[in-house]
This record gives structure tokens, C-alpha cells and sequence, in this order.
């Protein structure tokens, strides 16, 4: 059997998102559908953009920037995903229009310093390790309130909410228990800051829960775009 397409997947994506908002009682306009185009040809983001998706997310700035020009995708918007290292944040800052990545002031005043004068600031949320996994980033729940009024201060940047990936193998209730927490954290942060409305969280095999939990923001790739290709050789 052929592999479907890309638009045909980001129909089953759409209807998934649906019911599991209709399931939890949740409006599906609070939920955001990043398409994770990371490796993927220009072609199939556009195939995607063509069928609806909006939101595009990136793993590698060299990549996202040569999507953005190639493309220039009318009203779509640009996600960064991915760990951000010093000497990459230029092409990040005048690429993307969101960074989920954000866990060192270090960088977001890189990021901030180096934005466009004629762009909108830049939206920016802080990732927290809510796992408490030594192989993810990410700044511990007691850190992000120190960490957010700092992002705050900085002219270029809009710090929006929160961002994790979970720890792999979970079983269910631990990882629904964990997007309920960082879910918390989101509330007791917009509270000191009112433009921390975003919770992003849950990817291709947990989006449904965690939109039961809370997400606003769900980032899926390989249930629109097929498997992951390797890791391209420039970045």
C-alpha cells in the first residue's frame, strides 16, 4: 500500500485534535498544530501549507532559514525547536517568529540583541525539564520565575509561556501527570506575566494527551511528514 500523503495525514492530525478537544471539553482555537518539518523536503511543507498548516516547526537554524527564504510561505509562522547553540541564534533571531527553546539568559539576550529592527519581537518560551531527565535541556520548575523576569526586561523578545519534552518510555499516567505540572507552572507564570498564555507540549505519539492536559501548542512531525530523515550533514 502507498504511503499517504502529506495532506492526508494532516487530515487524520486535525481530526485527532478535534475530538480529543471535544473529548475534554477544550475550544480546538486553543490549540496550536506545529507541523514539524524538520529534514523534510521544501516541497512537503508547502504540500502542507497548501492543505491548511499554518505553524512549521525547525530543529536546525541553517534549515530554517533556508525554508523560510525558499519558501516565503504567506502567514505562516516559524517555530524554532530545537537546542540553540551561541553561534546560531543570528540566523534564528532573523528567521523565526517563535523559539520553544529558551533555558539560558545568555541566549535570549543574544536572541533579543539581534532581532531585526523591523521585525515584531520575537515570541520565546522558556523549556523546563520537567522530567527531571539528564538527557533533556531545560531549567528546573524552581527556575523559571527568576528566568522569566529576566526574558522579560529584554526590548525584542515576548516571552510567551512554557515548552517540555518528557522524558522517553513514560507510561501514561506519569506523563499526564507531568504535562498537568508544567500546565500549573504555566498558570502560577501568567499570573507575574500576562502574555505567558502557551503551554507546548505532547508530540506525534502523546498530543492527545497532553491536549487533555493542558497543551496549547502540540508539536507533531512524523504523523504529517513520515519518519525523520538523518540529521543533515551542515548543521
Amino acid at each position: 500500500m502507498s504511503e499517504l500523503s502529506v495532506t492526508s495525514r494532516l487530515a487524520q492530525v486535525n481530526a485527532k485534535i478535534h475530538a480529543a478537544c471535544t473529548k475534554n471539553d477544550r475550544p480546538e482555537s486553543e490549540v496550536t498544530l506545529v507541523a514539524v518539518s524538520k529534514t523534510k523536503p521544501a516541497a512537503r511543507v508547502r504540500e502542507a501549507w497548501e492543505a491548511g498548516a499554518r505553524h512549521f516547526g525547525e530543529n536546525y537554524a541553517q534549515e530554517l532559514a533556508e525554508k523560510v527564504q525558499e519558501l516565503k510561505l504567506d502567514k505562516a509562522q516559524w517555530h524554532f525547536i530545537g537546542p540553540l547553540q551561541s553561534n546560531k541564534t543570528r540566523l534564528i533571531a532573523e528567521h523565526a517568529d517563535w523559539v520553544h527553546t529558551i533555558d539560558r539568559l545568555k541566549i535570549a539576550r543574544r536572541l533579543s540583541d539581534q532581532r531585526p529592527p523591523d521585525r515584531a519581537p520575537l515570541n520565546v518560551l522558556i523549556q523546563v525539564n520537567i522530567s527531571d531527565d539528564p538527557a533533556k535541556a531545560g531549567v528546573d520548575l524552581s527556575q523559571i520565575a527568576g528566568l522569566a523576569d529576566r526574558i522579560a526586561t529584554l526590548p525584542n523578545l515576548t516571552l510567551r509561556g512554557l515548552m517540555t519534552i518528557t522524558a522517553a518510555n513514560l507510561d501514561e499516567a506519569t506523563l499526564a501527570a507531568q504535562f498537568r505540572e508544567l500546565k500549573n507552572a504555566q498558570a502560577d507564570l501568567i499570573t507575574h506575566h500576562p502574555t505567558c498564555t502557551e503551554v507546548s507540549m505532547g508530540m506525534s505519539q502523546d498530543f492527545e494527551l497532553a491536549i487533555a492536559n493542558g497543551a496549547t501548542m502540540v508539536r507533531v512531525g512524523s504523523d504529517i511528514f513520515g519518519h525523520r530523515a538523518p540529521k543533515p550533514d551542515k548543521e
